[in-house]
């Protein structure tokens, strides 16, 4: 579904990416790991062309990512963003319906609204909640709703930034499951960034590792822990000897 080749990327003096190669298989959930810095987000802000890469090629589904409408290229995504990033003057069921009430996926205002309501309790929150505002939840049910939000205009495509950041290992468990199920269930192609081997283990289907601004691995889960890289090996394990380093 997505294939970056070559693709390069320098801010100033900071060279970030510096020949990644990667294939996203459709249908599956791709996670990258690597460090914070590492320019993980850095990829996933070219792959939507928020960000134009100084070299190589980017595609999706066959057509570049720099030639691709925008309007009907960016409705094929879904995201749930790193921290929620909720609109905090719109109630809960707004939030969740923003695509859906404006812009080329715009619908009646009750529909809008009734999918909304249909997407919170696919997420595990009740109805009642459709009416507060993002201040007044915890930071796990923001999280669900931010996750109801990516689902709701039934993308092809979903990003998961950091979907674990923040919470505490029950609501981390809950929100890996959730995640797990609902690209099963919508057999979506989905992207995960995140630097949590616990969310790794529980959401992934193929592992890439990016660091030193190219892909150092990429296999199925299964595979992971069988990996020779040395990068890898200290990543996943989480030792504080080896190739990558560490602030002394």
């Amino acid at each position: 579904m997505i294939e970056l080749r070559d693709v390069h990327k320098t801010f100033g003096s900071n060279q970030v990416l510096r020949g990644v190669n990667l294939t996203i298989p459709s249908g599956q959930n791709t996670v990258v790991i690597g460090g914070s810095g590492t320019g993980k987000s850095v990829l996933l802000k070219c792959i939507l062309g928020l960000v134009t890469p100084d070299q190589g090629v980017i595609t999706v589904d066959g057509t570049k990512v720099t030639e691709a409408p925008r309007d009907a290229f960016l409705s094929r995504f879904g995201m749930l963003f790193q921290g929620g990033a909720l609109f905090d003057s719109l109630p809960v069921w707004q939030n969740v319906a923003f695509r859906l009430l404006r812009g080329p996926l715009k619908r009646p205002r009750d529909e809008a609204k009734e999918i909304a309501i249909a997407k919170l309790r696919r997420v595990g929150l009740s109805p009642d909640v459709a009416e507060r505002l993002p201040a007044e939840l915890s930071g796990g049910m923001q999280k669900r709703v931010s996750l109801a939000r990516a689902i709701a205009a039934e993308p092809e495509i979903i990003f998961f930034d950091e979907p674990t950041t923040g919470l505490d290992p029950i609501m981390s468990g809950v929100i890996n499951d959730l995640i797990r199920e609902i690209v099963t269930e919508m057999g979506v192609t989905a992207m995960t960034i995140t630097h949590d081997m616990t969310s790794v283990r529980a959401i992934a289907d193929r592992v890439a590792m990016l660091h030193g601004g190219k892909i150092r691995w990429t296999g199925p889960l299964s595979e992971m822990d069988a990996a020779t890289d040395p990068y890898v090996d200290q990543f996943i394990h989480g030792r504080a000897q080896g190739p990558i380093e560490t602030l002394r």
